[in-house]
């Protein structure tokens, strides 16, 4: 990377096979003022957008590996939207029709001018202004934009980066096993198993045997030898999820796991030495559990080394968008629905709802939203909020009234408007328990008219 002496202008991307044209074009724009990250492949290029943040990119489209068409459209599966330039010597229709339709910025052929070249740069990054990439809400698949998660985006790598124990708390459904697995991966043990125990979801009488293993004919039944779950996670991490769900028991030879970093199996005779670092989570208040006597003491400050706690999504509504055009994009793909987007109706009532299940309910509702949406917007229809019962609509003297923004791409306004037209009419003969004369008045239409419309949708 080349470094000008007055940075002014951001970063670009330069990726191209062709290392003197990658020189020659790093030194160019890093004295117009750019930061200059470089690249000999769209697989490299990946690679560095995932932990580097650029305002532009130029990319050939002949390259080994991963070319430039496959590239380009690997940034827009993965959500970045920042300004990408395309240049190739082998010009042609086809090929600047594809890196258009695929959402490139502009499209250049070699041999071109620099001025030029500089012109189209200055040009993209005008028309979107410095245009953060996702990736800046990001983390290790954690998302949000709130000082909250920010603060756990920054302190992840910190933590993974020494062995100590980490004990996660948070209500149900905000992301501790998501935190947990981030600092596994970030950790030196990367490479070695993750294993997540649930504390709280396996009965007390097999817990044991669970987490230590046991020897043949330990008990009625044990035939074979089995490795418990810290074996089975030497050299790497153990995620205790909901830690403290433990028993008393437990708590003891679970104590002696963190003290002596050895724990015997059931029907054995000697101890088993475990290399494991230990991540803890909680939905509890464990100091009140410590203080009522139904959690040790000692043991919560062997795992409460490194604590990180995870906010409840009503704490960071602004994060709410983010992760809404994240499942959307998660579930119309993965199950082959074209959703465009979420009417500002149906986002405004996710931004008033509380969320009592947190991320994960909100995942829940974004999904079951994708299954049953019919038209290329999600409505305050699909969604599974009680609240949203009685306030479907605003209302006033001039009639019913709600805002839907324009996606980029534009819209099918007469599947949208269908859409709506079906919504209302099932729900006026809902509402009056399939009396079509009554229905018909709801919706302020005459019976023949209103009986069209059921024919028209095959709704009668």
């Amino acid at each position: 990377m080349f470094v000008p002496r007055e940075e002014q202008n951001g970063a670009i991307l330069i990726v191209d096979d062709d290392q003197s044209l990658r020189e020659f074009l790093e030194i160019f724009f890093a004295k117009e003022g750019f930061r200059v990250f470089t690249a000999g492949d769209g697989e490299e290029a990946l690679k560095l957008l995932e932990k580097t943040s650029v305002d532009l990119v130029l990319a050939d489209i002949r390259m080994p590996k991963v070319d430039g068409l496959k590239f380009l459209k690997l940034l827009r599966r993965k959500g970045f939207e920042l300004p990408i330039i395309m240049i190739t010597a082998y010009a042609s229709l086809d090929s600047a029709v594809e890196a258009k339709k695929e959402g490139a910025f502009d499209y250049v052929s070699k041999p071109f001018k620099l001025d030029e070249l500089r012109a189209l740069v200055n040009k993209a990054l005008q028309k979107k202004e410095k245009i953060s990439s996702p990736k800046d809400y990001e983390f290790m698949g954690l998302i949000g934009r709130s000082p909250a998660m920010q603060r756990v985006f920054e302190m992840l790598p910190r933590v993974a980066a020494v062995p100590s124990n980490v004990l996660i708390t948070g209500e149900s459904g905000t992301g501790k096993e998501l935190v947990a697995r981030a600092i596994h991966q970030l950790s030196a043990r990367k490479d070695r198993p993750f294993i997540v125990v649930n504390c709280g979801g396996i009965p007390p009488n097999l817990l044991e045997s669970e987490l230590f293993g046991y020897k043949t004919g330990a008990f009625t039944g044990a035939t074979k030898e089995k490795p418990g779950l810290f074996a089975l996670a030497h050299k790497g991490t153990i995620f205790l999820d909901e830690v403290g769900e433990l028993p008393p028991e437990l708590q003891v030879k679970l104590l002696r796991v963190v003290q002596e970093k050895s724990f015997l199996p059931l029907g054995a005779t000697s101890e088993v030495k475990t290399d494991v670092r230990i991540i803890s989570a909680t939905n509890r208040d464990l100091e009140k559990e410590v203080l009522e006597g139904r959690f040790r003491e000692d043991l919560f400050y062997r795992l409460n080394v490194i604590s990180i706690n995870l906010p409840p999504l009503r704490e960071r509504r602004e994060d709410i968008p983010l992760l809404v055009e994240h499942f959307l994009r998660k579930y119309a793909q993965k199950l082959g629905k074209k959703i465009e987007g979420i009417s500002d109706f149906a986002l405004k009532a996710l931004m008033e709802y509380d969320f009592p299940g947190n991320v994960r309910e909100l995942e829940n509702i974004i999904e079951r939203s994708v299954a049953l949406e019919t038209g290329p917007l999600i409505l305050p229809e699909s969604l599974t909020l009680s609240h949203l019962k009685s306030r479907r609509f605003k209302t006033s003297k001039e009639g019913p009234s709600f805002e839907i923004s324009l996606p980029e791409g534009g819209i099918d306004l007469e599947a949208l408007l269908n859409q709506i037209e079906v919504s209302l009419l099932k729900q006026a003969l809902e509402r009056t328990n399939g009396n079509k004369t009554e229905a018909a008045k709801l919706l302020g239409l005459n019976f023949r008219s209103f009986r069209y419309r059921l024919a028209k949708y095959r709704l009668s």
